[in-house]
């Protein structure tokens, strides 16, 4: 994550290239001692690739899942598999550092996710599995800075809202050759929509996902997208959800549309939705889920550099207001009291140059209304002013707060104003949201500023707004972000180029963003 390291990386990319993302061969595989028992299994196993994620100075999780049959809820025998795993120095293992046996259970859809410790930081390493006497795929990493490193820079992608239906995961093949350090992903990685016949790509299933084995195939058909597997495999991730991994704008344990869906039945889909999506992201064990409930939000530092936040903005907010009073009521919150505090805690004793927020719902106001009056979304933080004004004011006192969204399907870059009230009040910090993966679909870019290009008066702490498929990249060094929209020709091929669309920079003791 340093400039030496880009360098590095970027000269054994060329030598790792045949086996990134590619079945290792058999002569690579240096065996443990004790090898794992061959167990016989129906057919290829490593049909999900692998990942990896939340990184540590001395540590990544490693993470695959054994589905020959991925759609079919899996096609595994109901026993546990041992599943031997290797992470080395090199992409063709010829400095192996650690390696070990761990057990694919029925119990998790036999996934694997292996919390690898005792590496060295800010270090490349390179990992692969087996399991049945087959190879998985190879998977690039990194650890993160030494806690006291004060120097190199960070290289992140911003992604969000991958639709399978209304296009391909195009940006990712741009974002694989950006080379980014981290993927921050910050909501909807899967959608709960029924099949539809016009869909770019039909999803599987008969309809909505409600079962575990129906979530486990709606995200298996989404790991076997080559653009998204590929990126999974070449660079750590960290992850969040929002609401399509369960169901469109819930609320706690309150659904969409709580006259067709019981209570009791909604915490059953969320039981369901929770485990599926803990069995396919490579996260900790702290994540596996309790029942309805699941600990997503938590800290990571990459050095002295950068304070990377993750919230949950689903599990413990009110249900979404209906009107501006309801926005308005001081009782209601998105992060709930504990986590709000543990927010707070971590921003005003962070030791980070850069404190980045993960939010998966955009922060700064939009006022969708022309002239006088406000209309909000009420889903966003708008519809929890109380909570959203408050934390601007804390972020007053925060070294340079940068909040990273999701959600809208489009790229909207804003200020954020200690009272968006008061168009005149001080700017405590940046928010980039960015654009979707493909959902949403190639749209008419002529009839979108049509829309919001006459709401710009009414919200002028927006600095760019743009509706194109894509994602955001990062450069964060100390003295600033530089930040690049990114987005393909269209989603309808896999195969679309990729351009920039803007170049924007925060300064760094300097509150709000540009346009360069």
């Amino acid at each position: 994550m340093t400039g030496a390291f880009s360098r590095d990386r970027r000269r054994l990319l060329t030598a790792g290239g045949a086996v990134l993302g590619a079945a290792a061969t058999t002569q690579l595989w240096r065996p443990t001692t004790a090898r794992a028992a061959e167990t016989p299994l129906p057919g290829e196993v490593f049909t999900l690739g692998v990942a990896s994620g939340d990184p540590l100075p001395d540590a990544v999780v490693i993470w695959t899942r054994l589905a020959p049959d991925p759609l079919g809820g899996g096609g595994m025998p109901d026993r546990a598999v041992p599943v031997e795993w290797e992470v080395a120095e090199d992409a063709r293992f010829r400095r192996p550092v650690r390696r070990g046996v761990t057990q694919a259970l029925p119990a998790y859809g036999h996934s694997v996710h292996v919390d690898v410790r005792g590496l060295r930081p800010d270090r490349a390493y390179w990992y692969r599995f087996r399991a049945s006497g087959r190879l998985s795929p190879v998977g690039r990493t990194r650890t993160a800075p030494h806690p006291h490193s004060r120097g190199g820079s960070l290289r992140v992608a911003l992604a969000s809202c991958q639709n399978w239906q209304n296009g391909y995961f195009t940006p990712y093949a741009d974002m694989l050759g950006q080379d980014p350090d981290l993927v921050l992903f910050v909501g909807d990685y899967i959608y709960e929509s029924a099949p539809s016949a016009t869909a770019v790509r039909r999803h599987e299933g008969g309809g909505e996902p409600y079962t575990l084995v129906e979530y486990r195939n709606r995200y298996a058909q989404y790991r076997t997208d080559p653009h998204l597997a590929a990126m999974h495999a070449a660079a750590p991730w960290v992850v969040t959800f929002d609401d399509h991994e369960v169901d469109n704008d819930f609320a706690g344990e309150v659904p969409q549309d709580p006259a067709k869906q019981s209570h009791d039945a909604f915490v059953a889909r969320l039981t369901a939705a929770y485990q599926a999506y803990y069995e396919h992201m490579p996260v900790r064990a702290t994540a596996v889920p309790d029942g309805p409930h699941i600990q997503m939000y938590r800290r990571l530092d990459f050095g002295r550099l950068v304070r990377l936040n993750v919230l949950d903005t689903r599990q413990f907010r009110s249900d979404q207001a209906t009107g501006r009073a309801g926005a308005e009521d001081p009782s209601m919150t998105m992060l709930g009291a504990a986590q709000k505090e543990w927010l707070l805690d971590g921003l005003h004793h962070s030791p980070a140059r850069w404190n980045l927020i993960a939010s998966q719902i955009m922060m700064a106001e939009t006022d969708l209304q022309v002239g006088e009056g406000k209309l909000w979304y009420y889903d966003a933080w708008d519809g929890y002013q109380a909570e959203r004004n408050a934390l601007m004011g804390e972020f007053a006192s925060v070294r340079n707060p940068v909040v990273l969204t999701g959600d809208r399907h489009l790229s909207m870059v804003s200020d954020l104003r200690r009272d968006f009230a008061e168009p005149d009040s001080d700017v405590v910090g940046a928010e980039f949201v960015g654009t979707s993966i493909s959902s949403g679909g190639d749209q008419d870019q002529a009839a979108f500023h049509a829309e919001w290009d006459p709401r710009m008066p009414d919200n002028p702490h927006w600095k760019f707004i743009d509706a194109h498929r894509g994602y955001h990249l990062f450069d964060i060094g100390r003295d600033g972000i530089d930040a690049t929209v990114r987005a393909p020709g269209t989603v309808l091929r896999p195969d679309a180029a990729s351009s920039t669309l803007a170049r924007l920079r925060v300064e760094a003791g300097k509150p709000g963003v540009r346009l360069v």
